[in-house]
């Protein structure tokens, strides 16, 4: 498995990753997914804590084209992509997070369970094989690693900005800019607050260059 500067993604198409995560839910192991990218990975050279829960993820997925600079064998699977897939399959699922109502929402689209706050006793009543954690890059990887002995699911995935690309799906990028590494373009266009974030692809480029 290589590393981005410190932090391990694997080399696995989405169809591979798929057919993982089935094997998975046929064993009693829970097992957890992280979807790094640029900004996820500058933002663990500075959080040492945030690192090592990466590294210790069951699988970690390039949901990011700037990876792909550094090793251009790893596919790009985007996190909703995954999500969606694994859905498909007709797996019990529950939806966490996002702003008040998007998770209700967005599970309602889908035809799954969804409510808003990451609520332990509530998760645990419910029982499901896939966990989906939207509270934002870093906190919903923390909050899985932390929780992830106490929760009564298999699969649990940090899933970013993916409930609102759902109930919003004009937010996700057409395919062909996917495709074109422009994805990053596209949401600045839609929602310029996030010039900040956007910043980090440029530092990532930096440190790729002098490492």
């Amino acid at each position: 498995m290589p590393k981005i500067l410190g932090v391990k993604v694997d080399q696995i198409t989405l169809t591979q990753a798929v057919k993982r995560v089935e094997t998975w839910l046929k064993t009693p192991k829970k097992r957890f997914i992280v979807t790094p990218n640029p900004e996820m990975v500058m933002l663990a050279q500075k959080d040492e804590e945030f690192r090592k829960f990466l590294n210790q993820a069951d699988l970690s997925i390039c949901d990011g084209s700037g990876l792909r600079l550094k090793d251009k064998r790893l596919q790009i699977i985007k996190g909703t992509d995954l999500m969606l897939e694994l859905i498909k399959h007709g797996h019990k699922t529950l939806l966490v997070g996002g702003a008040p109502g998007v998770a209700q929402k967005a599970a309602e689209k889908l035809g799954v369970v969804g409510i808003s706050e990451p609520d332990i006793k509530a998760i645990n009543r419910i029982k499901p094989d896939l966990l989906f954690v939207a509270l934002g890059q870093v906190k919903q990887e923390k909050w899985i690693v932390k929780n992830l002995p106490k929760l009564k699911v298999k699969v649990a995935m940090g899933v970013g900005g993916a409930l609102d690309q759902i109930v919003r799906p004009w937010l996700r990028a057409p395919k062909f800019l996917q495709i074109l590494g422009l994805e990053w373009l596209y949401r600045l266009i839609l929602q310029p607050w996030r010039l900040k974030r956007q910043l980090a692809l440029l530092k990532f480029l930096g440190k790729l260059l002098t490492t």
